[in-house]
């Protein structure tokens, strides 16, 4: 058996500032409710009348794995009926979910938990009761004989992310006073539900409710069932989504017993309650909480536990049936290329062609988690026209994709491919979860390309529309200084000069041409090839081809704000500044273009980073 925490340790929240709202809301909580001192100990069975009622502990796990505590939240109680939707889970993985619900009904009862009574069919109401609990631990020893008890308490343990154990004390009791279980299973096995022998599954079932966790522990495994099955401390994926979702359904309508429709009126939050005084509650995508208190009501639930899910609920809008997410919300900008177009520098030609097909391509950036609801307006906004020929979704912000918004996302691939529109997808890897997600459904898609950064995905584009209207990007084409954007409106006696204080230098494929930090003793034309500027963190600033600048900050700047590589072999013209500087004696009307022009380009980007800042914000 573990060894847990002693019950001096009020906290495992260390803070030493400021708590954080949350933490401080629980501990409000805590503070208000200890003094309700209303319900009783259970004591029917007598171990469970051992208990200190006035023991309180709240905790609260997050979708992140962050768990907050408040109170008595190490000290060890035994499970009881809160193990019935894990052991649920866990039958409906093991035997599937056709054999399940052959055996038990999902419907409410509207009886006390332990009601010696079955539906119509002569099987349990729901898995939530002893009747339907029973059932569960019946089938998973149908499936794995003497060692069902062990893979339920190792399932359990997977849920709360740790290896837990049973009370002997509170097993032994619980066998001892357990006849009215036993009336049960034997109501059981005469209906055909339980077909194993019933003292053997009854030793399962005690056993199972007598397993110790901890408030912590229940508030982990709540929000395991929040998180599809995924534990979120762990990581592990405990259970599949499939079952989770039909015990989360079964615990909104018949968690709580006989109180569960009010529950769900006035909580509005899946949840399960034990009478070792246990509550845990578990909020889909959004949270888990589990309490311990052991003074019960009339209905068996904790009296304290059913105010703290109350106050949670009211003091946060927590009822899942009042989400206000606005689907609009996932489109934090939607934009052409004319508006923002790729980091890549483009010669006049290609610029031409770009500008009058600028709505060729259309960039959507998403965010938070696509749902059906979100992908479906996405999907609005590409039906109006003109449709562009490329539509590029960046993903790298979109926290998840729920299965139905992956579904309609690749159903509005296909509908796209249609129009011979092509798909972009950005931000996102092909080995991650949400591609996975996204690739369950777009198999034999032709129209989808992938790309991780955004820009590439953006320049991609920006090449297929040059080639369709008949432009063409030669990277091995040589380019004169007459075209360089820089040096427009010199003369022609104005460029020779020029020429002749330059040295025309080649670089290898990968080659590192200026490092960040370095002088600035030199400004750079390109003539052929493709180079890209970086920042010294990697974030990919500009592709220039050939008849670009390179390194002109040096006309201003002593030193190098950025490292320039050599994407492919590429030649250019490397004019010292020194000699430079004695050019612009020479030449001061040269000198005066080639500021003008400095300065209009660098306005052209802060054009462009405007432009973005203003998509973002205004999104």
């Amino acid at each position: 058996m573990n060894i847990l925490r002693p019950a001096t340790v009020p906290h495992s929240n260390h803070w030493t500032g400021a708590k954080p709202p949350l933490l401080r809301f629980l501990d409000r909580c805590h503070s208000d409710f200890s003094a309700e001192t209303r319900g009783a100990v259970a004591d029917y069975i007598p171990e469970l009348g051992k208990a200190n009622p006035d023991q309180f502990g709240i905790s609260l796990a997050t979708m992140d794995g962050h768990v907050y505590e408040v109170g008595d939240t190490r000290i060890p109680f035994t499970i009881q009926s809160m193990s019935k939707p894990f052991v649920f889970a866990l039958a409906l993985d093991t035997l599937g979910a056709a054999r399940v619900e052959r055996a038990i009904g999902v419907e409410p009862s509207g009886d006390p938990f332990n009601s010696i009574r079955l539906n119509a069919e002569n099987h349990p109401f729901n898995p939530m009761v002893n009747a339907g609990a029973i059932a569960c631990t019946g089938l998973i020893h149908e499936a794995k004989g003497a060692d069902a008890f062990d893979y339920i308490r190792k399932a359990l343990g997977r849920f709360a992310g740790r290896e837990i154990d049973v009370d002997q004390a509170v097993y032994a009791s619980e066998s001892a006073t357990g006849d009215r279980n036993r009336a049960i299973g034997y109501l059981l096995r005469n209906s055909g539900v339980i077909k194993d022998n019933v003292s053997e599954v009854l030793d399962v079932y005690f056993r199972q409710c007598s397993i110790q966790v901890t408030a912590r522990d229940a508030a982990v495994m709540a929000a395991t069932l929040a998180n599809r099955g995924v534990n979120p401390v762990t990581g592990e994926a405990v259970m599949t989504p499939y079952a989770i979702t039909r015990t989360l359904s079964v615990m909104t309508s018949s968690g709580m017993y006989d109180y569960a429709g009010e529950w769900t009126y006035r909580v509005g939050i899946p949840a399960k309650s034990g009478v070792g005084g246990g509550i845990l509650a578990a909020l889909p995508a959004r949270l888990g909480l589990g309490s311990y208190s052991p003074r019960l009501d009339k209905h068996g639930n904790s009296v304290r536990g059913v105010k703290v899910c109350e106050a949670l609920s009211s003091h946060y809008d927590l009822h899942m049936l009042n989400r206000s997410d606005n689907a609009r919300s996932s489109i934090i900008a939607d934009y052409t290329i004319g508006k923002i177009p790729s980091r890549r520098s483009r010669r006049p030609h290609e610029q031409t062609i770009l500008s009058a097909h600028h709505q060729d391509v259309r960039v959507f950036e998403l965010v938070g988690t696509l749902s059906l609801a979100n992908v479906d307006y996405v999907a609005r906004q590409l039906a109006a026209e003109p449709r562009p020929q490329f539509v590029i979704f960046d993903l790298r912000r979109v926290a998840s994709i729920t299965r139905a918004g992956a579904r309609l996302l690749a159903e509005e691939f296909r509908e796209l491919a249609q129009f011979r529109i092509t798909v972009i997808l950005s931000g996102i890897k092909r080995s991650s979860a949400d591609w996975k997600a996204i690739g369950e459904w777009t198999e034999g898609i032709s129209n989808l390309r992938n790309f991780y950064l955004l820009d590439t995905a953006i320049e991609w584009a920006e090449d297929q529309v040059v080639y369709r209207h008949g432009g063409a990007i030669d990277f091995l084409e040589t380019a004169d200084l007459s075209e360089q954007p820089l040096l427009a409106g010199l003369t022609g006696q104005e460029l020779s000069d020029l020429a002749a204080i330059g040295s025309i230098r080649t670089y290898r494929a990968g080659e590192k041409i200026i490092s960040s930090g370095d002088a600035a003793t030199s400004l750079f034309f390109l003539r052929s090839g493709v180079v890209h500027v970086t920042l010294p963190d990697g974030i990919r600033l500009a592709t220039l081809t050939a008849g670009m600048a390179f390194g002109e900050t040096a006309l201003l700047e002593p030193h190098r704000s950025a490292d320039v590589f050599a994407d492919m072999a590429a030649t250019a013209y490397e004019v010292p500044i020194r000699d430079f500087e004695h050019y612009r004696q020479q030449h001061p009307s040269a000198s005066e273009r080639i500021l003008r022009n400095l300065a209009q380009l660098l306005a052209d980007r802060l054009a462009v980073a405007n432009a973005k800042v203003n998509l973002l914000t205004a999104g």
